[in-house]
């Protein structure tokens, strides 16, 4: 199984010159966690990713303004990413490395074709692999520093 098999194809994306409190609508719009961060809505060459959590961390909890750029609160390093053809365990590899739950999934030009989640995972490999999405879930919730 890989990445193209896994993921959910098509994602909501948002550009960095638009405001947080737009991507926030998104968020509650499509009811996800996180947004790939494009170059323009033309191309979807991946620049960085929003998390609800970076608009809170990053954002409310510093006193910034809602109509603030997603440019100054999203994540672009490490920018991790898994290409349409990764293999599970390597995504799971990443996931447990960088302790994410959502991964977007880009092609050679780094254009945004999906999204892997930990709980795409978990639906498509945990009745088959229980043990792979128990170990997924233990790594990403340990806290601590990245793994090697």
């Amino acid at each position: 199984m890989n990445a193209l098999e896994l993921m959910t194809p098509d994602p909501t994306v948002v550009a960095a010159d638009d405001t947080i409190s737009h991507a926030a609508r998104l968020m509650r719009t499509m009811d996800v966690g996180m947004l790939p961060v494009v170059d323009d809505s033309e191309h979807l060459r991946i620049v960085g990713v929003l998390t609800d959590r970076d608009i809170v961390v990053r954002c409310l909890a510093e006193g910034h303004r809602i109509d603030c750029k997603v440019r100054d609160h999203m994540t672009t390093d490490p920018l991790v990413t898994v290409g349409v053809f990764t293999a599970l365990r390597d995504i799971a590899n990443q996931m447990e490395r960088y302790k994410v739950r959502r991964l977007p999934v880009v092609n050679r030009e780094m254009t945004v074709h999906g999204i892997v989640t930990q709980a795409d995972l978990a639906r498509q490999v945990g009745p088959d692999d229980p043990e792979l999405i128990e170990e997924v879930l233990e790594k990403i919730s340990t806290p601590g520093q990245l793994l090697a």
